[in-house]
């Protein structure tokens, strides 16, 4: 037979039926807190990755360029603050093609481009270039997202670079 509490000596299942110490509790919302940071670092952004929406309009200007020399006709994307688009030249204007390789595309949540001269985030700018891929003038444009930037980069060859 076991000797009870009152010859000095405690039950075991005494200390279930007094519940958790501060220090366990502390313990548990420490692991809990943890954990929930843990979550959060490796959820990304439901936006996606500033640098992605880089490289997809970094793509789809070198993918105008080469248009304006498969097809020997001038080609340009618009760019505004808000989106961008793809545009073809016949005869003396511009208009969006029939056929167009990539409707008009809008930057996602909260992305804006600098596009305008000095920075400023107006107006809408026009990266044209020939029949021979060559640009009509050099470009940077800035995407900016909270605090994030990255940079797309049309040079006088026509190359386009991300970041830099």
């Amino acid at each position: 037979m076991g000797r009870s509490a009152e010859h000095g000596f405690t039950s075991l299942g005494r200390s279930a039926e007094h519940g958790f110490t501060l220090v366990e509790l502390m313990v548990v919302i420490a692991i809990m807190g943890f954990a929930s940071a843990a979550v959060m670092l490796a959820v990304p952004d439901p936006r996606g990755r500033l640098v992605d929406d880089a490289d997809r309009f970094a793509a789809r200007l070198a993918a105008a360029r080469d248009q304006a020399v498969i097809a020997a006709r001038p080609a340009a994307i618009w760019v505004s603050p808000g989106a961008y688009g793809f545009e073809t030249r016949d005869r003396d204007r511009w208009s969006e093609p029939a056929d167009a390789p990539f409707p008009v595309t809008h930057w996602r949540a909260g992305t804006r481009a600098l596009v305008g001269q000095d920075g400023k985030t107006g107006g809408r700018l026009m990266l044209s270039f020939d029949s021979t891929g060559l640009p009509a003038q050099p470009a940077r444009i800035t995407l900016m997202r909270d605090e994030e930037s990255v940079a797309v980069t049309l040079d006088g060859a026509g190359r386009v670079r991300v970041g830099g």
